[in-house]
């Protein structure tokens, strides 16, 4: 068996995921990051993006809505405002996010305006990215 550690993810509303995994990618502000067993101390920002979890030889993926990243020698946790696995997503629901999301920033022309549509529309891309 490969060497695990324990991988909480936590979100405002419930813990996501509690468990022992072989391994973790995750798209941090300075870019993609591998995370093993013995990992050195990390803390980190993250973007929107998917979270692959590696589990007794198997990859699995979550969508994650941006966050935090610690990483300590036998644990890492990840905060985040929303985690979802494929199967949870609903397309029809991502697709319409990201079609919203692509309307606002043809019409906004206020910077903040700009930037929430932008992450909405990451958001519901990861989303579908996902998904598929």
């Amino acid at each position: 068996m490969a060497s695990t550690f324990e991988l909480e993810i936590v979100t405002p509303d419930k813990k996501f995921y509690e468990g022992s995994v072989e391994r973790i990618v995750i798209r941090t502000t300075n870019g993609d990051i591998g995370i093993l067993k013995d990992h050195m101390f990390t803390v980190s920002p993250l973007q929107i993006g998917a979270i692959k979890i590696k589990q007794e030889g198997k990859y699995k993926e979550a969508a994650c809505a941006g966050g935090f990243i610690q990483v300590k020698e036998e644990k890492t946790t990840i905060i985040t405002d929303s985690a979802e696995w494929a199967d949870e997503i609903d397309i029809k629901r991502a697709e319409e996010a990201k079609k919203r999301a692509e309307e606002r920033l043809h019409k906004s022309t206020e910077d903040i305006d700009m930037l929430r549509a932008k992450a909405a529309l990451k958001r519901a891309l990861t989303r579908l990215q996902v998904a598929k």
